[in-house]
């Protein structure tokens, strides 16, 4: 897919949530959003309500390797924005209310931990963000940009940073950054109005360096209350400083099975400290560490860590007795923290419910240990949270008390919320779909069989699954889809849509490949899939046969590869497959045998790269060691580590593009050749001069055929996705706006029409060849290609060869059709425009689409994704409808369904969403406007062609030669501009017998059922005036997505966009426009070309 395309993801989930291990969280600042992000690399959105109910709503993809730190990026509440940084270096900046990545970037250092500053200067406001990480300075970042202005770097015993806080002071200019070392070495930098202002690369060095002596700090943070002391946490020992001096004020040790992992003050006189195992305590200050006391700073170069112990721990286990008594069941364990008051200190300890207790006994085990974390509110809510994720994807709140309860000294704080993804996904009525959910419920059985492994033919409309139980389904991609998230009359079909099943592995299918679909090289019948049975089969995609099993490793199958285009024939109709048992091999589809197999590595297998120029296989473990393997003759060449691995892995990289080039040279071609010893490297010089004239005279065929242009992208993608390689796959159908949009059009040119037939069409399309040329230069020239052709063919192509060519036309013509009976192009549109409809604001409209235009409505609503900058993507879990569902059920008063809330699912999530899909509705459907078959309702849904409808009827051709003019797609667009400029279309209430600009309509049309144009025109005008009147909770379109739309390539994109701009416009008002300009002020050029400005912008510049 293109990333200027206007392309929309649709997600199917299945039942089974994504594995999500919590590494790194944060509540945003108005306490109705919690972000967690993952060892896996995905960011997950949690909803949280003023009664500290949490439900997921999105999940953002887009980072490589394990989340390691997330911070705010703005102070502003109306622009939302977090920073998140993973362990290779990526930084993105999202946007928390749509889930878009407004920026991205990638350093050559990872960071551990972000800190969020904002300077003013004068009346500007601009945010930094301080980084520290595995690198021994502090990186000043820019909020927007995410450039490095400048850094804060050490002079004295300069090491990695381990933990940072920012000293906000009211009374001076100045702040302070105060951070430790990870060998214990305080340092101070002063931040001054200038220093923010720097957007160099020059070092500001600190102003002071003092030894604490805590190695190995987990946190430091600063006390907001007093403005005078700060907190450090280290595994053994938690100490707090004075923020003026730096002098230790209290210190205390813990016990030797416990280690801190970080802490923060609740209260000027209270501080909340936790464990690596989840728990967490809650301690009062010793009177030395108060400002407001009068022992304040009395035991400063007195105090010593083990002399005054503040608290004494006794760690007990209590089980449930009452079940040991029932008899033979399993105890459950629950660990409580005691504490008791110390000599002359007044200390209270608050211990949480153990995670253990509340999760489900079907829940894995920790893998690591949870992150916990302490935020308070500076805005009402005034909450005092304690937040905890753990490895199961659970994320669990403790509201903290203000006050300290009397009596026990010991105190269970009881949680307020907690939930995992799982439960939620269980909650789901009904459940999430998967793709072939219906096709997988075993007869008795509850759960479907899970889908491990996926593959997507686009050029059949066939989707392939691999599942656990080793079989593997077949099935039409687009009527599968219907199934899971339309309502019709397929639902009361058993078994449908038809399908075919392939058995052959044993147990389950880890990856399945289609080797045509990379490369036209490989026979289009061959498919091949690995499973955990040691096996790789390939199988023949049209009967379900399976043509040959290998067994020649000793591990499941991980992954399938195709080989490069310019490796030497032999390889080129091999698949190369690697195994659990650290092996790689090459396996033959041609020959059905293994030509190679490289199994000496030590390690996991990390990367396979090629260098085809030389003939080698390179292959990258997990200890960082390189094995680069000969492909002719199967000989280790060398192994290597170090530097001189990512070298060679890097060298194969940049040699990628240029080893076609490399093959013109002969003399390079010889020398390495004759060296080798490769008769693979002699053959390639040999044909490649064939090959490359072949090249040359099918690219001239095919352009004097005169055929329309075939479009390189697809209309419908659907792309496997699992967050973790222990889980079954969800699936994302990524549809592509202008291939729809493009494929529609090409049907409906290619359809026989009348005009096409007529004479005068005869006359002028056998005029047409003499403008080209000379008949008779033509036919010659025709003649020596097509013997070109056959002399080409006896050189690269032996009798065998001939003979499957013949046989695979044998086949073709007798395969089954079962599964291709059906237009695919019409079918996407028809699943598309199905999800994108805003259901139930318009009954009349809803009728129109059901019965005239053959549209079905969606079960509940469905979870959409926004793909944004660098292909980063944001997609909906199934349980963002439960929060919107409550949302709008207290608005109205009355409880809801999920069915009842469609139209608000889809247009009522975020204002990126909003626009992607109303630019994608009415520019389908002023598409589908002009085309002779608009409707999803008849014989041409089918694959085999029709007869085209008589000249007069209102589904006739757009254009014709002796009628006027019908309802076409610019006419129509041009109704919708009027509606959109028109003021008291923006009040008309909607009814069904309305035209799109609000007005009646003439005649006794009003009376009659619509037209399929009507309705289409109807669907548009709604879509791109209506809709804000008709929905409650509407989120209006971007006007800066829409400006970036109102000069696409594509037609119907372009005018869409124009339409909905100029409607938002009317909508917002004089003062809506004004803070629309004013905001785009700073961005705009201030100088222009009058000509091109006057022609392009008059529009905008007269509706302003």
């Amino acid at each position: 897919m293109s990333g200027n395309n206007l392309v929309l993801p649709i997600v199917l989930w299945g039942r089974t949530a994504p594995t999500h291990c919590i590494s790194s969280l944060l509540v945003m600042d108005d306490f109705s959003t919690i972000v967690t992000g993952c060892h896996d690399g995905q960011i997950c959105f949690w909803d949280m309500t003023p009664e500290l109910q949490i439900c997921p709503r999105a999940m953002l993809f887009g980072h490589t390797a394990a989340i390691t730190c997330l911070a705010k990026a703005s102070a502003c509440t109306d622009k939302q924005y977090i920073v998140s940084a993973s362990e290779s270096g990526e930084m993105c900046l999202w946007d928390v209310n749509d889930g878009r990545c407004i920026e991205f970037t990638k350093l050559a250092c990872a960071h551990t931990g972000i800190q969020f500053y904002q300077f003013s200067f004068g009346a500007e406001r601009e945010g930094r963000l301080l980084c520290h990480g595995h690198y021994p300075e502090i990186l000043v970042v820019d909020g927007t940009s995410l450039e490095v202005l400048y850094s804060l770097v050490s002079k004295i015993s300069p090491d990695w940073i381990s933990s940072m806080s920012i000293i906000r002071s009211h009374r001076t200019q100045e702040d302070t950054v105060v951070a430790v070392s990870v060998t214990g070495i305080l340092k101070v930098w002063i931040i001054t109005a200038e220093v923010s202002r720097m957007q160099d690369l020059d070092p500001v060095f600190e102003e002071e360096s003092k030894p604490i002596y805590c190695q190995g700090c987990h946190s430091i943070s600063f006390c907001s209350f007093t403005q005078s002391s700060l907190l450090l946490v280290c595994s053994k020992y938690w100490r707090v400083f004075d923020a003026g001096d730096y002098s230790l004020l209290c210190s205390v040790p813990s016990e030797a099975d416990q280690a801190w992992t970080g802490g923060e003050f609740i209260a000027a006189d209270k501080v909340i400290i936790w464990t690596e195992d989840g728990c967490s305590c809650i301690y009062t200050l010793p009177a030395s560490c108060l400002p407001a006391s009068e022992h304040f700073r009395s035991d400063v170069g007195k105090t010593k860590e083990a002399s005054i112990p503040p608290l004494i721990y006794s760690i007990t286990e209590r089980t449930d007795k009452q079940r040991e008594e029932g008899g033979g069941e399993e105890e459950e364990v629950v660990e409580e923290v005691m504490c008791h008051p110390a000599h002359g200190c007044n200390m209270e300890l608050y211990t949480p419910e153990q995670l253990f207790h509340h999760r489900p006994l079907e829940a894995p085990l920790l893998i690591c240990p949870p992150v916990t974390r302490f935020f308070y509110g500076r805005r009402e809510p005034f909450h005092k949270l304690l937040v905890q994720g753990d490895s199961a994807g659970r994320l669990s709140l403790w509201s903290v008390p203000d006050t300290c309860p009397p009596g026990s000294p010991a105190t269970e704080l009881q949680v307020s919320s907690t939930v995992s993804l799982q439960e939620a996904f269980d909650k789901l009525t009904p459940l999430s779909a998967g793709i072939i959910d219906q096709l997988s419920v075993p007869p008795g059985g509850e759960e479907p069989i899970k889908v491990t492994a996926s593959v997507y033919i686009p050029s059949q409309g066939r989707l392939v699954c691999g599942r656990e139980d080793g079989s593997i389904i077949l099935v039409p991609a687009t009527q599968t889809a219907i199934v899971q998230l339309l309502q019709g009359e397929h639902m009361l079909r058993r078994g449908w849509p038809p399908h075919r099943t392939l058995r052959g592995h044993g147990n389950k299918v880890t990856c399945v490949l289609y080797p045509h679909q990379v490369s036209p090289r490989y026979d289009q019948r061959a498919l091949v899939s690995g499973g955990v049975d040691f096996s790789v089969i390939v199988w023949d995609i049209f009967t379900g046969e399976m043509k040959h099993i290998f067994c020649v490793h000793g591990g499941e199958i991980s992954q399938l590869i195709v080989p490069p285009e310019n490796c030497s024939t032999r390889v080129q109709h091999c698949v190369c497959s690697v195994a659990s048992d650290h092996s790689v091999g090459l396996l033959s589809l041609r020959e059905r045998k293994c030509i190679m197999l490289a199994s000496r590595h030590l390690f996991p297998i990390q990367v396979i790269k090629w260098r085809p120029a030389d003939d080698y296989l390179v292959v990258g473990c997990s200890d960082g060691s390189v094995y680069v393997w000969q492909m002719d003759t199967g000989a280790l060449d060398r192994c290597v580590m170090g530097i001189t691995a990512v070298e060679i892995l890097n060298a194969c990289d940049e040699l990628a593009p240029a080893t076609v080039d490399a093959l013109s040279h002969p003399a390079v071609n010889l020398k390495q050749a004759m060296s080798r010893r490769s008769l693979a490297a002699l053959k390639n010089m040999a044909t490649h001069k064939l090959h490359t004239l072949a090249s040359n005279l099918l690219a001239a065929d095919s352009q004097d055929k005169g055929n329309l242009p075939k479009y390189s992208h697809n209309s419908l993608v659907v792309q496997s996705m699992k967050t973790n390689v222990t889980d079954p796959d969800m699936h994302v159908l990524f549809f592509d706006v202008e291939a729809v949009i493009i494929q529609l059009l090409t049907e409906e040119a290619q359809r026989p029409s009348p005009t096409m037939v007529s004479p005068e069409s005869l006359q002028k399309s056998q005029a047409g060849p003499d403008k080209g040329g000379s008949f008779l230069a033509n036919k010659i020239f025709k003649q020596v290609k097509e013997t070109m052709k056959e002399t080409i063919k006896e050189h690269l192509m032996d009798e065998d060869e001939e003979e499957e060519e013949e046989m695979r036309r044998r086949e073709e013509k007798s395969k089954s059709l079962s599964l291709l009976e059906y237009n695919l192009t019409m079918d996407t549109a028809k699943l598309f425009m199905s999800c994108l409809h805003a259901w139930g604001l318009d009954c009349g409209l809803d009728a129109v689409c059901l019965e005239r235009l053959g549209m079905l409505k969606p079960h509940c609503p469905i979870s959409f994704g926004l793909i944004s900058r660098g292909g980063h993507m944001s997609l909906m879990l199934p349980t963002f409808k439960e929060a919107l569902l409550r949302q709008l059920s207290q608005a109205a008063g009355r409880t809801l369904a999920p069915a009842d809330i469609v139209g608000n699912g889809t247009y009522g999530v975020s204002r990126a969403v909003s626009t992607q899909h109303l630019l994608s509705v009415i520019s389908l459907a002023n598409t589908l406007m002009g085309m002779t078959h608009a409707s999803f309702i008849g014989e041409h849904m089918k694959k085999a062609p029709v007869r085209p409808p008589r000249p007069g009827t209102p589904e006739s051709p757009r254009r014709t030669a002796s009628s006027g003019p019908p309802p076409s797609s610019p006419a129509m667009q041009a109704q919708i501009k009027q509606a959109a400029t028109t003021p008291a279309s923006l009040g008309a209430p909607v009814r069904p017998p309305r035209g799109p600009s609000g007005a009646p309509s003439q005649g006794p049309a009003s009376h009659s059922i619509p037209s399929v144009n009507e309705g289409w025109s109807q669907l548009a005008a709604m879509h791109c005036v209506m809709l804000p009147d008709l929905l409650g909770k509407f989120r209006p379109p971007l006007l800066e997505m829409l400006a970036r739309r109102w000069q696409d390539r594509c037609l119907e994109v372009r005018e869409a966009a124009q339409a909905l701009l100029l409607a938002e416009l009317r909508r917002i008002g004089q003062s809506g426009r004004k803070d629309t300009i004013d905001l785009w002020a700073p961005y705009l050029p201030q100088y222009v070309d009058s000509v091109s400005s006057r022609k392009y912008c008059r529009p905008v510049i007269e509706l302003l």
